[in-house]
Parts: structure tokens; C-alpha cells; sequence
């Protein structure tokens, strides 16, 4: 606490202002749109590695948020502030960070497989300011932020051999593992006795990443499977056939995303459908829009 007194000290509007837009590098929104234009335009194994350290860290994240149940720094002392402008989005439990998780896997994960030196300095740059901004506004500890960026660097390491490798076995196996591990989540928030004092809003949003993550696994299984027998679908283009595949494509998701949500939601139920919603997203950006690819990579090697 005394760190974020010190940092709430030196606090100035325009350094107040870029810090809650750093912020937004940790959103779920970021990690989406880093992790399709990778498996879309640059390698599909780096595509999948980036989205299982992803995943992986958001079920590590959301157990430990729930089992340690920490409240935010503004609860610990009732003296500390926070910048208004982040408290609508810091509600829930602050151990450990899970912008901090999401940034430093996703953005730690490029950095170590990445040849290109710009994009590894912008990478890294990315995992110390993300963590530091969750601190500077004053939403998370010097503990929340260490220990979910050990988090992560833990999985960087350690899911490289395992997703990068030259055995094209382990994978599949891999990936039966992590519905397995996040099967084991579900359990977990929908069985486990929690005190009856747990914060609402930290339940709430344990049940929708379990259901959100068995969704969006299975449907990473099949696109894995239907893509290594079948499709095939190739990442290079020339660069404005790249733009179209990420722009159309993100549109298109967000089309499942948003627009399929009420309907969903009416015939199955909020959890259950934001399951099949998750489910359809990564069929939809892993299956149906790669399905135009080969046509779009030779129209444009016609310019």
C-alpha cells in the first residue's frame, strides 16, 4: 500500500489519461483481436499458443481470485483512492490481476517467439506498462500484478515446447488437457461451498469464464481438427488481403458475439448460451471465415 501511496502522490491528468488507455491492453477485447490477426495472417501454432496461454491463465486467474478472495485496495484502506474513471471497471476481487495475466501472456508470448526485434521491444513494453497502469490507477497491488505476471511467465515457458515443438502429436493431446482442466473449473464455481459473504459480482464473473472457456475450448478443438484433416487455410497474403481478412473477420465475430447473444441467451439460458456463443465465435473465426482464404490469398497474388 505504501508503493500505491506513492504513486497516487505523483498522479497528473494527462499521465492519469494514458494510463487508463494502456489499461485497456489487458481487456478480453485486445487478447481477441492480437490472437486472430495472428492465427489469420502470421502462423497458426503461435496463434494457438498465444490462446492456450490465454486460456489457461484465465482459469488460473479466476480460481485464485475465488479461492483467495482479496478485496480491492480501496476495501484494504478506506483512506487510498482510486481514479474514478477505473472503478466501474474493478469491481470483484483484486488477487491476482487479471489484466495483468491477460497483457503479459499475450503480449509476453509474442515477445518470446517473435524474430522481429520492433515488435519484441513493443511487446515488452506492453507487459511492464500494463501491469504498472493497474497499479497507477489504483485498481490492483504490487502482489495482484507480481504474482499474475509470474503467472504467466510461467505458462509463456513452459507451453512453448508443448504448442511450438516439432511433434505434432502432443498437441491434440494438449488441448484434450485444457477441457479437461476447464471442465474441472466449471466444477469447481458451480459445486464448491463459497462462503456465503462472497462478493456477487466475483461469482458472477467465475461462472461466465468457466462456461465462456469450455465453449470457446471445445470450439478450439474442433477447429483443430478440421483444419489439420481438411482445411488447411493459409495465413499469407499480400498486405490488403490481410487488412480485409482482419477487418471482415473481426466484424463477423463480433456479429456472433453480440448479435447471436439475446437469442442464444432466450433458448438456452444465460451460461449454456454464452457457452454455444463462445463455442460459434471460435467455429466462425477458426472454420466458416478461413473457408474464403485460399481464394482470397490467389486473387490477391494476381495484383
Amino acid at each position: 500500500m505504501g508503493f500505491l501511496y506513492w504513486l497516487e502522490d505523483i498522479r497528473v491528468p494527462v499521465i492519469n489519461e494514458l494510463m487508463l488507455a494502456i489499461t485497456y491492453l489487458g481487456d478480453e477485447i485486445a487478447f481477441l483481436v492480437v490472437a486472430l490477426i495472428i492465427m489469420w495472417c502470421v502462423d497458426k501454432k503461435t496463434g494457438y499458443y498465444i490462446l492456450s496461454v490465454g486460456f489457461l491463465g484465465t482459469i488460473a486467474n479466476q480460481f485464485m481470485k475465488l479461492w483467495f478472495r482479496i478485496p480491492r485496495p480501496w476495501i484494504l484502506d478506506e483512506n487510498f483512492t482510486i481514479l474514478e474513471q477505473a472503478r466501474e471497471g474493478a469491481s470483484g476481487y483484486s488477487f491476482p490481476s487479471g489484466h495483468t495475466q491477460s497483457s503479459v501472456g499475450t503480449f509476453g508470448s509474442i515477445a518470446y517467439v517473435t524474430s522481429n526485434r520492433f515488435l519484441r521491444y513493443a511487446c515488452i513494453l506492453a507487459v511492464i506498462l500494463v501491469p504498472f497502469s493497474r497499479m497507477y490507477i489504483g485498481v490492483h497491488t504490487p502482489l495482484d500484478v507480481g504474482v499474475a505476471a509470474a503467472m504467466a511467465a510461467v505458462l509463456i515457458f513452459g507451453l512453448k515446447p508443448i504448442i511450438m515443438g516439432k511433434n505434432e502429436r502432443v498437441f491434440p493431446v494438449f488441448l484434450g488437457i485444457m477441457v479437461a482442466v476447464s471442465v474441472g473449473f466449471l466444477c469447481f464455481v458451480e459445486f464448491y461451498s463459497f462462503p456465503a459473504d462472497i462478493d456477487p459480482h466475483n461469482m458472477e464473473s467465475g461462472l461466465k469464464n468457466a462456461y465462456t472457456l469450455l465453449g470457446s475450448l471445445l470450439g478450439l478443438v474442433v477447429v483443430y481438427i478440421v483444419d489439420s484433416k481438411w482445411l488447411h487455410f493459409p495465413t499469407q497474403a499480400v498486405r490488403w488481403v490481410q487488412i480485409i481478412k482482419v477487418v471482415l473477420g473481426f466484424a463477423l465475430v463480433l456479429i456472433v458475439k453480440i448479435g447471436f447473444k439475446s437469442m442464444l441467451d432466450s433458448a438456452f439460458g444465460t451460461l449454456i448460451g454464452r457457452a454455444v456463443r463462445y463455442f460459434l465465435i471460435v467455429i466462425v473465426a477458426g472454420i466458416v471465415w478461413p473457408l474464403v482464404f485460399k481464394r482470397l490469398a490467389k486473387f490477391g497474388s494476381k495484383e
